[in-house]
């Protein structure tokens, strides 16, 4: 198969069963699709000798703001969870949408829930 006719198979694919790919690939082959994850690495490389920085996040969802659609949108594209899900995980904030997300991830999902009127704390 060429790297063409994988990208179109790709395509066909619905938003969940890209996330189960994509987790997939990462589980298998040890990489991450977070962008920046490779800068990161480095810079925290370069540091030598000086305190390490937190490397590990927990992404919580404190408050909905006046958007909650969009923030419910924002939380199913994030999380992969199903529409009921994501409802139930804003409409029960405060509360953890990921844990354990590296600095990458987590400022962008912060970026995006901070964009739809969401406040989001990073632990």
């Amino acid at each position: 198969m060429t790297i063409e006719e994988l990208v179109a198979e790709i395509d066909k694919l619905s938003v969940l069963e890209l996330n189960d790919l994509v987790k997939a690939i990462e589980e298998k082959y040890g990489v991450s699709a977070a962008a920046g994850v490779v800068v990161a690495a480095a810079g925290a490389g370069a540091a030598d000798g000086a305190a390490a920085e937190k490397d590990s996040f927990d992404v919580e969802l404190t408050d909905v703001g006046a958007n909650k659609i969009k923030v419910i949108k924002v939380v199913r594209e994030i999380t992969g969870l199903g529409l009921k899900e994501a409802k139930e995980a804003v409409e029960g904030a405060p509360k953890v949408l990921k844990e354990g997300a590296d600095k990458a991830e987590a400022e962008d999902m912060k970026a995006k829930l901070e964009a739809e009127g969401a406040k989001v704390t990073l632990k």
